[in-house]
């Protein structure tokens, strides 16, 4: 074969307990030709373009067994097939694949190895595999190679092919406690365990869920309805088709209001504390813009929170806190937010991050509520004022262990009068 070439001659996909783990992994059988005399500290600037491309790399432990123990290996002179493991496991990981596990052998005859790594989708890991190779060759080669452009290629692989984020946290756990996960098709569909024991789940659905508690938990009015005949206190609210019928509702319910869409999600279309009539009849626009229908409701004041309840048990619950900017008297707003806002590592476009990045258009409650204080998204504030840009949906602390038994109490009161498990 060619000089400084890496051939793969076969890519097995071992879906369940393997002679290297109890996970599903991905063996490749590689040739690594010439580079078998050739390893990586004989390289002539390549460990450098290597992190320089990957400065993730540092958090591999390798067999040093501490962070920045496969720098270490690098540095002394590791093999082609080794650093082929790693790489490929660092590329997963940038994609929002994250595989920690993976294992580099000879295998014979010289120069053949095998390389091991552990992977969620097979399609995912053959890509990475084949990306690595190509990164690894540039970085001999001293050639240039679009590493953002390809770890963005496997993203778009990731949100497109593998478990959501809320399934895959229920695979982790279950995981964790010894028991095995199939996935049964091209979506969320998974089996956890075998035989009679079995369950399934689909997001975060159960085999046990309630569909007639799904489409009543959909629709916030009649939740309320049936919450308030148990004695959930819950805020009183009336569903309007216009926006003269929302400021209509809001004096009837008593100033200030919130108006959201009936049947919204993720805090998108929440407007609050509304008290004047051209704040309103924009808020309902917004709304309906992301539902079906808009409530008006009585605005409660406080600190916005949201409590998971499985089973029987309130199992976590989070805070969340306001978004703002402080101006510096020289970037606009919408600049202000890119630059402290959006450039928190927490939040990204897709639903595997805690928070969404702020967009301001003209459906956004962001847009409202800048108008309120008097201000757009090209305006300059002043230096040091301090801009509210959004008043929901940052859930960011864990305050599990504060909630009072009597609070966790009516939460769980809450989902079974709704029908939820």
């Amino acid at each position: 074969m060619n000089a400084k070439n890496i051939q793969f001659l076969r890519m097995t996909h071992l879906r369940g307990p393997n002679i290297w783990t109890y996970r599903p992994v991905l063996e490749a059988l590689i040739d690594i030709g010439d580079l078998e005399d050739a390893p990586s500290n004989t390289l002539p600037g390549f460990n450098e373009r290597l992190t320089a491309w990957l400065p993730g790399l540092i958090e591999h432990r390798c067999s040093v067994g501490e962070r920045g123990g496969f720098l270490q290996r690098l540095a002394q002179g590791t093999w082609a097939g080794h650093v082929l493991e790693h790489v490929a496991l660092e590329l997963q990981t940038q994609a929002g694949m994250q595989t920690g596990f993976g294992k580099a052998r000879e295998a014979g005859p010289r120069g053949v190895y095998k390389v091991v790594i552990r992977t969620r989708h097979e399609a995912v890991s053959r890509s990475a595999l084949e990306t690595a190779r190509d990164l690894i060759l540039a970085a001999i080669e001293d050639r240039p190679f679009d590493v953002p452009g390809q770890i963005n290629r496997l993203k778009q692989m990731v949100d497109s092919l593998c478990i959501g984020p809320s399934t895959a946290s229920i695979v982790d756990a279950a995981s964790e406690r010894g028991i095995p996960a199939i996935r049964l098709n091209d979506g969320n569909l998974v089996q956890l365990g075998h035989g009679a024991q079995q369950r399934r789940i689909w997001t975060a659905e159960t085999d046990r869920t309630s569909a007639i508690a799904e489409g009543i938990s959909k629709d916030k009015d009649l939740t309320k309805q049936l919450l308030s005949m148990c004695g959930v206190p819950v805020p009183s609210g009336q569903i309007v088709d216009s926006p003269a019928a929302a400021w209509a509702a809001a004096q009837d319910i008593g100033l200030p209001v919130c108006v959201k869409p009936t049947d919204g999600n993720h805090a998108r279309g929440v407007s609050l504390e509304l008290s004047k009539q051209e704040d309103i009849e924009a808020a309902y626009d917004i709304a309906l813009a992301e539902g079906s229908e808009v409530i008006v409701e009585s605005f409660i004041r406080g600190e916005e929170h949201r409590l998971l309840v499985v089973g029987d048990q309130v199992a976590a619950a989070n805070k969340g806190e306001t978004a703002s900017v402080v101006g510096d008297g020289v970037h606009t707003v919408a600049e202000l937010i890119e630059l402290q806002i959006n450039s928190d590592p927490r939040r990204g476009e897709e639903e595997d991050f805690p928070l969404d990045t702020i967009r301001l258009d003209e459906h956004t409650t962001s847009v409202l509520e800048l108008k309120r204080q008097g201000l757009t998204a090209d305006s300059v504030p002043d230096k040091d004022r301090t801009v509210l840009i959004m008043r929901t949906g940052n859930m960011a602390l864990d305050v599990t262990d504060e909630v009072h038994p009597e609070v966790a109490a009516q939460a769980v009161l809450a989902a079974r009068v709704v029908g939820l498990d």
